[in-house]
C-alpha cells in the first residue's frame, strides 16, 4: 500500500466483504426478529432477548479472535474461513422452524414454541460467533491495518453506508424473496453468498505488510488495563460516544419494520419504497461528505452530525397523521433526515476511533471497540425499547397464553431516542478538549 493510497485491490475487498458481511448483520439483526414475530410467535420479549444475547456473544467473540488474529499475525485466514462457516451456519438456520420441532417432539403446541424460540436464539448466538470473529474483529482490523489518517475518512464513509445499503436489500428485497422462496430457502442461499465470498477470500486477500506477531491470549483484557485508557483518552471518549449513540439506534432499530408495518400499516412495498428512498438519499449525501470530513476536525463536525440525528428521531415520533399518504411522506421525509445523522455519526465515529487505535494494536482493541458499539447498545438499547413499548401498550394481539406478547412497537421508542442522543453534547466537548491536549504534546498513543 503506497502512502496516502488505499489501493484499487483493497477497495475492491473492502466494498464486497463489508457489503456481503453486513447483509448477513441485516438479516440477522433485522430480518431474524421479524421471523420470530411472524412464524415463530409475536413475541416482543424474545426478540429483545435475542438481540441481547447476540450483543454478548459478539463482543465475547471479537475479544478473543481480534486477540488470536495480533497473535498469530493473519487477519486473512481469520476472514477467510471466518465467512466459509458463517455462511454454513446461517444456511442450516434455514431448518429451523415450529413445524421441524414438532414433528421431532411429541408434546403440547406451547412447549413446541418454546423449544422453537430458544433454538432460534441458540441458532443466532452460534452464527454470532463466526460472523464476529470474521467480521468484526478480523476484517475491522485489517481495514485498520490497510488505511491511513489522510484517507481513512474517506474509507470510513463507504464503510458507514454498507450497512443502509445492506438494510435497503434487506428491508426490501428479503420480502420479496420470503414470499417465493420461503424462509428456509432464503437462508441457504444467503449463506451460499457468504460462504462463496469466504472461498474467493482465501485467494484475494492479503494482509498488510506491516502486520506482525504480537500479543498473547492473556492480552484479551489488554484494552481495559488504567495505563492503556488513561494512555489513550481520546479513543475512549470516541468509544464512550460510540456506546452513546448505540444504546439510542438500539433503541429503536430492532423494531423498526415491525413498527412501520403494524403501527403505520405500511405494506411490503410501501415501507421498503419509503425506507429504501431515505437510505439512498441519506448514503449519497454521506459518500459526498467523506471526502469533505478529512480535511475537517472529525470531532468537532460530530455536532452537527448529531443534531441532524437528534431532529430526524424527534420528527419520526411525531410524524403520522390519519391520512396514510401524508404519514408516508412525512415518515419518509423524517427518516432520511435520521438516515442522514445516523450514517455521519457512524462514519466520524469510526474515522476517530481508526485514527486514534494504536496500529500495533489494532487486533485485541476490537473487541473493546464491540464492548461500546455493540455489547452495551444491543443489551441496553432494546431492554429500554420493549419498556417503552410494553409500558405503551399499543395494539394488543395474539391470543391469552402466557408465550404471546400483548403489545406492539410504540412511537415513543424515537422520541426516547433523541433524548438519549442528547447526551452526546455533553461527551462531544470532552473529546475536542481531550484532542487539543494531545496536540499540544505532539500526540502518540500507549
Amino acid at each position: 500500500m503506497e502512502k496516502g493510497v488505499f489501493g484499487k485491490r483493497n477497495w475492491w475487498i473492502l466494498i464486497v466483504f463489508g457489503l456481503i458481511g453486513q447483509l448477513a448483520w441485516s438479516v440477522e439483526n433485522m430480518y431474524f426478529n421479524l421471523f420470530v414475530f411472524d412464524r415463530v410467535r409475536e413475541n416482543l420479549d424474545a426478540i429483545t432477548l435475542m438481540v441481547q444475547l447476540s450483543g454478548v456473544t459478539a463482543t465475547v467473540a471479537t475479544l478473543i479472535a481480534g486477540t488470536l488474529s495480533d497473535k498469530i499475525g493473519n487477519r486473512r485466514r481469520f476472514i477467510a474461513y471466518g465467512y466459509i462457516i458463517w455462511g454454513v451456519t446461517v444456511a442450516l438456520f434455514g431448518m429451523l422452524s415450529a413445524k421441524n420441532v414438532a414433528a421431532l417432539l411429541n408434546t403440547t403446541e406451547a412447549k413446541v414454541i418454546g423449544v422453537t424460540l430458544f433454538a432460534v436464539i441458540a441458532g443466532d448466538c452460534v452464527m454470532t460467533v463466526f460472523g464476529s470473529t470474521a467480521n468484526d474483529a478480523a476484517f475491522n482490523a485489517w481495514v485498520t491495518d490497510n488505511t491511513k489518517e489522510e484517507f481513512r475518512g474517506k474509507v470510513e464513509g463507504v464503510l458507514s453506508v454498507l450497512p443502509l445499503i445492506a438494510m435497503l436489500i434487506v428491508a426490501g428485497g428479503f420480502g420479496m424473496l420470503v414470499s417465493w422462496l420461503d424462509y428456509q430457502g432464503v437462508f441457504f442461499l444467503l449463506g451460499g453468498v457468504i460462504s462463496v465470498c469466504g472461498v474467493v477470500g482465501v485467494f484475494v486477500i492479503k494482509d498488510s505488510p506491516t502486520l506482525e506477531r504480537k500479543g498473547m491470549l492473556k492480552d484479551i483484557g489488554y484494552g481495559f488495563k488504567p495505563s492503556v485508557i488513561k494512555g489513550n483518552p481520546s479513543l475512549y471518549l470516541t468509544l464512550c460516544i460510540v456506546g452513546v449513540y448505540g444504546v439510542a439506534c438500539q433503541i429503536f432499530m430492532p423494531y423498526l419494520i415491525i413498527y412501520m408495518r403494524t403501527y403505520l400499516h405500511f405494506s411490503v412495498v410501501e415501507y421498503s419504497v419509503v425506507f429504501g428512498a431515505a437510505i439512498v438519499l441519506g448514503a449519497v449525501i454521506n459518500v459526498l461528505l467523506g471526502g469533505v470530513t478529512d480535511r475537517l476536525d472529525k470531532a468537532k463536525t460530530l455536532y452537527i452530525a448529531s443534531a441532524i440525528l437528534c431532529v430526524g428521531l424527534a420528527a419520526m415520533y411525531c410524524m403520522r397523521f390519519e391520512n396514510k399518504t401524508a404519514t408516508l411522506i412525512t415518515f419518509g421525509v423524517a427518516g432520511f433526515v435520521m438516515i442522514t445523522g445516523y450514517i455521519f455519526v457512524s462514519a466520524l465515529c469510526g474515522a476517530l476511533t481508526r485514527d486514534y487505535t494504536p496500529p500495533r494494536d489494532a487486533g485485541k482493541l476490537q473487541g473493546v471497540r464491540m464492548v461500546f458499539s455493540v455489547l452495551i447498545p444491543m443489551v441496553v438499547g432494546p431492554m429500554i425499547g420493549n419498556a417503552i413499548n410494553k409500558a405503551a401498550g399499543r395494539g394488543t394481539v395474539g391470543g391469552a397464553d402466557a408465550m404471546t406478547t400483548k403489545y406492539l412497537p410504540a412511537p415513543e421508542i424515537f422520541l426516547a431516542s433523541a433524548i438519549v442522543c442528547l447526551i452526546l453534547f455533553a461527551l462531544i466537548p470532552l473529546l475536542v478538549k481531550a484532542n487539543a491536549k494531545k496536540n499540544a504534546k505532539g500526540g502518540g498513543q500507549v
